[in-house]
């Protein structure tokens, strides 16, 4: 079963960013690629279990297992072995994405707390979008009195899009709840 918001872009959405942005194909409107979620454990001093959660509340959240992240370097300053486990990630494609883009709209950016809207500003200028979530109590998925540390997360939204604009108007037609920039009054 195709999911609700991969029905909504391909019926409605493609057409309208095709009249929005001015284009005549339909392989140039903006798509989204993939969703990244990553999250590193930082300088935990029971790094090892610390792992091991964050990839259960990764798994729970997205529905789909995380790979572990290992340290490429050694660092003496942070405590960090050559090989020792740091972080976990995973990417979601197809209708894992788009479930989990549709949760994150409708329900999870809602939890946010003192939620003004997403910020427009994270654009890496590909018209790739990347924001951090504090912890993951945000999350429908996550039981409170379950949580056994604060792990934060990153969210990259990979788009076809190639630019910012592009970018930025895919999102937004997705319905993703950018704050709204304000414009300086030149007159005062």
């Amino acid at each position: 079963m195709t999911p609700t918001l991969q029905t909504f872009y391909k019926e409605k959405v493609v057409d309208q960013l095709k009249k929005e942005l001015g284009l005549t194909n339909i392989h140039e409107v903006p798509a989204l690629e993939k969703i990244v979620v990553t999250t590193h454990v930082g300088s935990a001093s029971d790094r090892k279990q610390a792992v091991e959660d964050a990839v259960e509340e990764i798994a729970r959240i997205t529905g789909q297992k995380p790979s572990v992240a290992y340290a490429k370097k050694s660092v003496a300053n942070f405590k960090v072995r050559e090989g020792e486990a740091v972080g976990a990630r995973v990417t979601l494609r197809n209708e894992h994405m788009w479930e989990f883009l549709d949760r994150f709209i409708n329900i999870t950016a809602a939890n946010i707390r003192d939620f003004r809207g997403i910020s427009p500003k994270s654009f890496d200028g590909r018209g790739n979008y990347a924001m951090g979530i504090k912890d993951q109590s945000i999350f429908p998925e996550v039981e409170l009195d379950q949580i056994k540390r604060n792990i934060g997360f990153d969210l990259i939204f990979v788009t076809t899009g190639g630019t910012n604009e592009k970018g930025f108007a895919l999102l937004k037609a997705l319905g993703m709840p950018f704050r709204e920039t304000k414009k300086a009054d030149s007159a005062a």
